[in-house]
């Protein structure tokens, strides 16, 4: 973490209590001594603690305020401390903050599970809840499983599942078995079920022997192979829409998705939407499949569900899906999963509220413009001599940096060119985080255009102070 260089004193209103033995060197000395961080290597780590919020800005303990460019983890939607998502957890405090929902229900539950049934594409008329992206993935390809064992013809050799290159569906063993990142997953191969891969259809970087313009082609030329093949064996393809977040915002030509259904359905294998990062407006439109007018048979939601405030997520199923697992109590055909705090009503209340919010706002009525005016900050950074690629889709996107342009010479790893980056931003105030070389652009949704000004410029004056040798 860089030395950090004041940008705004901590508001004195509400100090730190005098008597407080949590001084920011005890906070720094037991951050780095007892708190194992995740995709954090614990030996090169040097504390960044964040106190508090307001707005768009977290501030750390010395009080120095940061603009979230990466809304904590792409998940933040209206900004941190938001009066009406504060006081819906303030409400349902008052009347309860936890009841299993194992066999029972609660009332704020029941309102977010038609919510979401009202907003989602037609035909996904029932919601499971869970308390994380991986478990919203996980529960999917399990019911997706269960299902063909017990559907009115039943195929239960349909017990395997395809999905992208560079995929990232979560941490999970199930997840991890179709996800494709060997820097997360390769570790762990001897504990994996093998998937079938499609080729990710990525243009800057294409397969070996595919040119740039083919990729489209390539990859849905190889999902027909697979699917023709191996369909009869197949329970469902796991698919991110429209971009690969994780695997560096990758973005897939327009239409692929599109395709990919109709590969599924003429093969007669299901299709697992992953909308942990795409969904709740991030691509511009309350789903992203929806933009190419895919209803999928089950969607996976989380991180913006809850506007970012507490762990909820949420997998939705088909009636086809669903009734595949009704019958008597006897003839155990029950979804045998669960968590303890799935359903969870205080997450349930300020998820209602984050949706009632994103209306009441018209927020995606206000993305057009935002997703334009961050595409023109983007068009100048590529200009960059260390800029291989900019990719965006929506509110996303990634900058790719290179050791050669015209080569696309990839820096080497380990010199953290991305961190490097993200370390200059960070000293102007801004809070960016790397996939490698990749440095990655989330914002909050509800972000007015000045911050995403501020983000556009902060960006590439840290690019061109690291890659130039000008950093401070």
């Amino acid at each position: 973490m860089p030395s950090k260089v004041p940008n705004s004193p901590l508001p004195s209103s509400e100090p730190r209590p005098a008597t407080s033995p949590w001084t920011p060197d005890r906070y720094r000395q037991v951050d780095r001594e007892t708190y194992w961080h995740p995709f954090t290597q614990m030996a090169e780590y040097e504390p960044f603690i964040i106190e508090r919020a307001e707005g768009f800005y977290l501030i750390d303990i010395d009080g120095n305020r940061y603009l979230d460019a990466v809304s904590s983890l792409w998940c933040n939607v209206h900004g941190h401390r938001h009066p009406k998502l504060d006081q819906a957890i303030r409400d349902q405090l008052d009347r309860v903050a936890h009841s299993t929902q194992l066999g029972f229900s609660n009332t704020t539950t029941i309102q977010l599970a038609k919510k979401i049934v009202d907003l989602a594409p037609d035909g996904l008329e029932h919601v499971f809840f869970s308390d994380s992206g991986s478990t919203a993935v996980e529960v999917a390809m399990k019911m997706a499983f269960q299902y063909w064992q017990q559907r009115p013809e039943p195929q239960p050799q349909k017990t395997r599942f395809i999905a992208m290159g560079v995929a990232y569906h979560g941490d999970t063993i199930g997840n991890v078995s179709v996800g494709g990142v060997d820097l997360f997953h390769k570790i762990f191969k001897p504990l994996l079920f093998e998937a079938f891969r499609i080729p990710a259809p990525f243009a800057y970087r294409p397969p070996e022997g595919v040119a740039s313009e083919d990729v489209l082609q390539h990859s849905l030329q190889t999902a027909e192979a697979i699917l023709k093949e191996h369909h009869h064996e197949i329970a469902a393809l796991v698919v991110e829409p429209l971009i690969q977040g994780a695997a560096g915002m990758i973005v897939h030509p327009e239409g692929f998705l599109k395709e990919l259904r109709a590969l599924t359905k003429k093969y007669n294998v299901l299709m697992i939407c992953d909308e942990v990062f795409v969904g709740i407006g991030r691509m511009g439109t309350m789903f992203a499949c929806e933009q190419e007018g895919v209803v999928p048979d089950l969607l996976c939601l989380a991180k913006g569900i809850s506007a970012g405030y507490l762990p909820v997520a949420a997998t939705l199923a088909s009636t086809e899906i669903y009734n595949a697992f009704l019958g008597t109590f006897g003839e155990l055909r029950t979804f045998y999963h669960g968590h303890t705090f799935g359903g969870n009503p205080l997450g349930a209340a300020v998820s209602l509220a984050n949706l009632e919010l994103i209306e009441e706002t018209q927020l995606l009525e206000s993305m057009p413009t935002k997703i334009e005016r961050l595409q023109e900050h983007l068009a100048e950074i590529k200009e960059l001599p260390h800029v291989g690629d900019v990719r965006q889709r929506g509110f996303a996107a990634g900058v790719e940096l290179v050791q050669d342009k015209a080569t696309k010479e990839p820096y080497p790893y380990e010199e953290k060119w991305g961190y490097q980056v993200c370390d200059e931003a960070i000293r102007r105030g801004v809070l960016l985080r790397p996939l490698g070389n990749v440095v990655v652009i989330v914002p909050p949704l509800a972000l007015p255009l000045d911050e995403i000004d501020k983000i556009g410029q902060t960006l590439k004056a840290a690019i061109q102070a690291v890659t130039e040798g000008k950093g401070t």
